[in-house]
């Protein structure tokens, strides 16, 4: 698990270290992918970044079991995504933060597809206008944000909220679609997931 990465000691560190070293290899032979320093990837996450879809992933990013990224995908410094995290980036990206917080299941996707009557959903037209994702953001277990939207740094979002709108920096939201419940400022609601 990603969070254990941080409580080696020394003589396991001597073993992870390169294992480490030739997963992350690996990924970026394959794919067009970036790979700051003290990056803990899952040897199971699948990071998908054909060309103009490039990944970075910043300095001591944590990357969990079964996390699917597919770029273009940007991940600030010390992000954390846990596992079954999925993000697509679309034609417009995906930027996170640093020390973005992504619990379990999230889904973030930065595309859409039409709906017009007149045709099946299959043959509709894709948009993509991208999602940022400020710092230090906090996003609970199986909440999703859809394209379009901002996060403001220092917001949380709720244990399956949907984001349909932007999000202000500080505020906490929840629900579906999602509406602002508080602000962290203030005294912070119990546990968000």
């Amino acid at each position: 698990m990603p969070w254990l990465w941080d409580s080696l000691k020394a003589h396991q560190r001597a073993w992870a270290e390169p294992w480490q070293a030739r997963i992350q290899a690996d990924c970026a032979a394959q794919e067009r992918v970036q790979f700051g320093p003290d990056v803990f990837l899952s040897p199971d996450a699948a990071l998908i970044a054909e060309p103009h879809r490039d990944i970075t992933v910043g300095e001591g990013c944590r990357i969990g079991a079964q996390v699917f990224v597919h770029g273009p995908v940007r991940l600030g410094r010390r992000v954390s995504l846990n596992p079954r995290v999925s993000i697509d980036g679309g034609r417009a990206g995906v930027v996170l933060g640093d020390d973005v917080r992504v619990a379990t299941g999230v889904v973030i996707y930065a595309f859409d597809h039409g709906m017009a009557p007149d045709r099946p959903i299959s043959a509709q037209p894709v948009r993509s206008r991208g999602i940022t994702i400020g710092d230090d953001v906090w996003i609970g277990a199986n909440a999703g944000i859809t394209d379009g939207v901002s996060v403001g740094a220092h917001a949380v979002v709720a244990m399956g909220a949907v984001v349909t709108r932007d999000v202000p920096p500080w505020a906490i939201v929840g629900g579906v679609p999602a509406r602002i419940i508080g602000d962290r400022r203030q005294d912070p609601l119990p546990a968000m997931g």
